[in-house]
């Protein structure tokens, strides 16, 4: 099946954000979920929000879901402003959002279950069953379309709510913790559909706690800390201002010889020795063509390296590095 086939084509992007907030507020008493929060998400995207529990990234699923008012501020999807009463009714209709509980009904089959929400979507024969088909092959649960959900495994019922969520062919797909709970190879078949959506032309916002996940999958990232939105850049961009380049290296020799070697490096900033090997892992300022030529320091100087491997600092090191920050 061609993977046009499982969403229709967005509407004509004259406008290029399928996100846009401005001054987004949400107060519960004297509690501010989400303060003054100004989100842009270009079209086609897949962007990630990730924070802490409590920092608000729920609460601003649920206002762009248009399930929760703000208390001030504003919402523009795909350039049309987002309201929770009566206006734009096919607005609403082009979103899909999965929040992290929400529950499937155990009694039914996974056919009668997608059906009772395409026909709540008014979704009309014979479009619905072949919709139907459509999300069941793209989730991987045709061979379960008979089956009570309630003998389905954690992580089919997720792929299910997944489909319940797609059935209408929303243009902005909303995903809350869509891997929690989830085992690693439940969270992979997740990314791959996640990737399928956003290759046939789907935006989509997603948050989670599984921050490989989101390196993954994600163009962009935004960072929230007590309802502020603190951080939004492009993924790429956001590893060249803020990681840090590693290497890896490890001798068969004398670790004393490295570290020594090292020292004479002005591009080594620091180095850490692993405990219980003779390895060691170097913060490093160069560029690849630097380490090239640290490498050849090394083994001119007669060291005997068993491993050299240049990384960056990943997505977890750089979120834990900005709270400790906003921390101070």
């Amino acid at each position: 099946m061609e993977l046009k086939s499982f969403i229709e084509p967005p509407a004509p992007m004259t406008k290029d954000l399928a996100i846009s907030t401005c001054g987004l507020t949400k107060q519960f008493d004297r509690h501010v979920a989400v303060n003054d929060v100004d989100l842009q998400v270009a079209a086609g995207e897949v962007y990630g929000l990730i924070g802490p529990n409590g920092a608000g990234k729920t609460t601003l699923i649920r206002m762009l879901a248009a399930a929760e008012e703000p208390t001030t501020g504003e919402i523009y999807i795909n350039g049309d402003r987002l309201l929770r009463d009566q206006s734009n009714p096919k607005l609403k209709q082009r979103l899909g959002y999965l929040p992290d509980d929400f529950p499937v009904y155990e009694d039914l089959t996974v056919w009668d279950y997608l059906d009772y929400f395409a026909r709540l979507y008014r979704l009309r024969e014979p479009r619905r069953s072949q919709r139907l088909r459509e999300v069941l092959e793209l989730v991987q649960l045709t061979n379960k379309r008979h089956s009570s959900i309630a003998t389905l495994s954690r992580g089919m019922k997720q792929r299910l709510s997944l489909a319940r969520t797609i059935i209408h062919e929303p243009i902005l797909l909303l995903l809350d913790e869509p891997v929690s709970g989830l085992d690693p190879i439940a969270r992979m078949q997740f990314r791959e559909i996640i990737k399928t959506l956003q290759e046939a032309g789907m935006t989509i916002l997603i948050s989670s706690h599984v921050l490989s996940d989101l390196a993954e999958l994600c163009t962009s990232v935004g960072i929230m800390e007590l309802g502020y939105l603190v951080e939004s850049s492009p993924l790429a961009e956001l590893y060249r201002r803020l990681s840090r380049q590693q290497i890896i290296v490890s001798t068969v020799g004398d670790l004393d010889a490295l570290t020594a070697e090292l020292k004479n490096s002005p591009l080594v900033e620091n180095y850490e020795v692993l405990l219980g090997k003779k390895q060691v892992r170097v913060q490093f300022s160069g560029t690849q063509e630097d380490c090239a030529t640290l490498l050849r320091s090394l083994v001119e100087a007669g060291i005997p390296l068993s491993e050299f491997h240049c990384t960056q600092e990943d997505l977890e090191t750089i979120f834990l590095k900005l709270g400790h920050q906003q921390a101070s």
